[in-house]
């Protein structure tokens, strides 16, 4: 009799033993869902909430872990979309006087990523345009990215994304919460009504005023020849042909908290 409670005693405890290390292995493998995190990061923002846990679990995840994750091209637009237009909230809303000195505060390493501090350059040119040389207009790909931008960049970059990615200023389109799922509706619509809101065309004189993004990105949008071909599928110019482009000056001012729902 003894020896029969001694088993079941033993058998009792291996089995509970045995469940805690499936439940265990269930909760650790379980991967996060880093679009969905992305979201309520921007969520959390504009409810004036706070997003340290969030940016923990953002700096925290390795490498290997976040390109699992992100396993579609439209995941990686979403989500590097997100982080970018959400750390330029939180950064900006804590330390506005950062924005005086633009050019160091994009290049500055300051965004803490699968175990790597990044800067705002690094998401828009390395990761979102795939290894854009930033001053190389859209036509120069940078030679040699480290394993981090290789590994995470999208796969197909999209000229969508210009009217997508928010820096701050006052003339950068605002802020959306973009979801992988419907990623192109959300694109076409949010390029509509940026281009609305930036475009003027003069029948008289054939010439269309549009922004600046389109100069200083042209090659992501086909040269000339791809800006025009926008602008008349766009409904903004009737024709490609014998229509002149102006680019309006950018409006720096700093301008935040500008958020919108596609």
């Amino acid at each position: 009799m003894k020896n029969y409670l001694y088993s079941l005693l033993v058998f009792c405890f291996t089995f509970l033993v045995h469940c805690e290390t499936i439940n265990a292995q269930t909760s650790t493998d379980t991967p996060e869902d880093f679009n969905k995190l992305s979201e309520l990061f921007l969520q959390k923002i504009i409810d004036k909430e706070n997003t340290q846990e969030l940016q923990d679990i953002f700096a925290n995840t390795t490498i290997a872990t976040l390109d699992e994750a992100l396993d579609s091209n439209a995941k990686r637009l979403a989500f590097w979309i997100n982080i970018y237009n959400a750390y330029i909230q939180v950064i900006l809303q804590k330390n506005p006087e950062l924005y005086d000195d633009r050019g160091s505060f994009f290049k500055k390493e300051q965004i803490k990523i699968a175990g790597e501090t990044i800067s705002f350059a690094k998401i828009e040119h390395g990761l979102i345009r795939k290894s854009q040389f930033e001053y190389g207009l859209g036509y120069i790909r940078k030679w040699f990215p480290n394993k981090f931008e290789r590994k995470l960049r999208v796969n197909d970059p999209v000229y969508h994304i210009h009217f997508a990615l928010n820096c701050g200023a006052k003339d950068c389109p605002p802020v959306a919460i973009y979801e992988w799922q419907r990623l192109d509706e959300q694109f076409n619509k949010g390029t509509q009504q940026y281009l609305e809101r930036t475009t003027d065309y003069d029948p008289s004189t054939k010439v269309a005023t549009i922004s600046s993004l389109f100069n200083w990105f042209r090659g992501d949008f086909g040269g000339k020849g791809g800006i025009k071909k926008i602008l008349k599928n766009k409904g903004f110019i009737p024709t490609t042909k014998g229509i002149d482009l102006e680019y309006q000056n950018y409006d720096w001012t700093l301008d935040l908290n500008n958020f919108i729902e596609l």
